[in-house]
């Protein structure tokens, strides 16, 4: 427990990384205390970033108004399409897809969700799928995209993320951030209480704070090394330990939807640029070897290859202090879960918000340490339920991996989720959880969890009248779809950028 007597105000803040957490710190925090404080960030051009989390979710746009950024100028700059949702191909089983989209679907009632009207819909051959009834999924399913008024679509972008962590810094630096060019080679730490004191570049300039941002990747270099705060590891509920990211040449248009292509032993992703396209391929190495993965991802892209493809070793794991001393660990360094549901720049934006709601600029209190972690910890359960959702609950027979998957022992706490819907059609969504409702009942449906039951309000209506109810609903979505233009087209008015596909 720290001195509450001993506290020493916070003034210098330093970033030890860039990319995308190092500037999405900077950005936020120079933003908002930018005249305050004395904010250095570290990078060097010798160490590359990861750069592939590519896909976002709506909760991006919390973070982007909260700088009081231009969209058109964002996504000019970072060549960002729209995203409605992910299209999830073979992952129920082979061949059978469905959407996990962004928004809501149909009209709830106070007792009971859209979904129990559905569902006594479908009992009595009145209904059509469920995504009939969501203006986001039939709208990716067209192709189509506009900004509609009051914010009638909900989407999130498709962006370039080495681009975006250069639009951040160049947001930054006249906000004062001081990058400075170097390798992080060591560190120093206070001899009372342990925290860093600072940091040594391999030039031997010496950097010291009051307050440490970790952005060093998978390595963690002070909230792992210097703190010793430790991983815990998840690797028994999610298998996937291995990534392959190549680029390649746009061939079509781009479609508002990121595609997740299931193969036997993973996942492979699609993200269309204005620019490019972003592929990879997610696999549990105990079950595919790197070779046989690289010659699975290079023989189902479309376009020509920008770059070479390069192997990622992960490990899916959360840190439980992610604050620790006067480190802060934010993106990779405090752990990762696999980006099939393109949750990863969220949590640095939630790291990052939660930070300047809790900054200790009089002093680091424990007090702040435990809450800001306690709030980490609770979203970081609740993604990784959802995660491993997708994965337990499939029906295919193909390979060991979803055998293995599919018979693995899970969290009680998703147990329960999977037993309440599929007993009773409810889902209930927990405090300042990321994923709403719909999300959960997309995702269970699409995955083949159907309810054995519905909400008696829906019993209360006539067939004539539950006809009328879920015919209105879908005449409302499709005649709103058939007037929005094509995504393709909508971009390129809205913020394309005259370079060249293959720039």
């Amino acid at each position: 427990m720290r001195d509450p007597n001993n506290r020493q105000p916070v003034r210098r803040v330093v970033i030890c990384g860039g990319g995308t957490a190092g500037w999405m710190a900077a950005a936020g925090i120079s933003k908002v205390l930018g005249k305050l404080l004395d904010i250095k960030l570290i990078e060097s051009d010798e160490i590359g970033t990861v750069g592939v989390g590519e896909a976002t979710i709506p909760t991006l746009m919390n973070f982007h108004n909260l700088l009081e950024l231009n969209e058109q100028e964002f996504m000019a700059e970072t060549q960002a399409t729209f995203k409605l949702g992910i299209g999830f191909e073979s992952w129920r089983d082979v061949k059978q897809d469905y959407i996990h989209s962004f928004g809501t679907t149909g009209t709830d009632h106070w007792t009971a969700g859209f979904q129990h009207f559905w569902h006594k819909g479908v009992e009595r051959g009145l209904a059509g799928d469920y995504g009939d009834y969501c203006l986001e999924l039939k709208a990716s399913l067209e192709s189509r995209f506009a900004h509609l008024p009051n914010q009638g679509m909900n989407y999130a972008y498709h962006l370039d993320a080495g681009r975006y962590a250069k639009y951040l810094r160049r947001f930054s630096e006249p906000k004062g951030v001081q990058r400075i060019e170097g390798k992080i080679v060591r560190y120093t730490r206070h001899a009372d209480s342990g925290d860093v004191r600072s940091v040594v570049l391999e030039s031997g300039q010496e950097i010291e704070g009051d307050l440490f941002i970790d952005c060093t990747g998978f390595r963690g270099m002070l909230i792992g090394e210097a703190m010793e705060e430790p991983l815990e590891d998840w690797s028994h509920w999610l298998f996937c330990d291995r990534a392959i990211a190549v680029q390649t040449e746009s061939v079509g248009d781009a479609i508002p939807l990121t595609r997740s292509m299931a193969h036997q032993a993973g996942w492979q992703w699609r993200i269309p640029l204005q620019h490019r396209v972003g592929n990879g391929i997610v696999y549990s190495s105990r079950y595919l070897d790197d070779e046989t993965a690289m010659k699975q991802l290079l023989g189902n892209v479309a376009g020509k290859t920008l770059i070479t493809p390069r192997v990622i070793k992960f490990k899916p794991c959360q840190r439980r202090q992610t604050w620790k001393g006067n480190v802060v660990a934010v993106g990779l360094a405090s752990g990762f879960l696999e980006p099939i549901e393109s949750t990863s720049i969220h949590l640095i934006q939630r790291a990052v918000i939660r930070l300047m709601q809790t900054f200790p600029a009089d002093g680091i209190s424990q007090h702040d340490i435990d809450e800001f972690n306690n709030q980490c910890n609770s979203e970081i359960d609740h993604i990784r339920d959802f995660i491993i959702l997708h994965y337990h609950v499939n029906n295919r027979t193909d390979s060991q991996f979803w055998i293995d998957a599919r018979e693995m022992s899970i969290p009680a706490s998703l147990q329960h989720r999977i037993d309440l819907f599929r007993e009773t059609g409810r889902v209930f969504r927990i405090s300042n959880e990321l994923f709403a409702e719909n999300s959960w009942i997309q995702v269970m449906l699409g995955q083949g969890i159907m309810p054995r039951t519905h909400h008696q309000t829906a019993d209360l209506m006539s067939d004539q009248e539950l006809k009328g109810f879920l015919g209105s609903i879908k005449s409302a979505v499709d005649r709103t779809v058939v007037q929005l233009p094509t995504h393709e087209a909508y971009v390129q008015r809205y913020c394309g950028r005259s370079e060249g596909k293959a720039a």
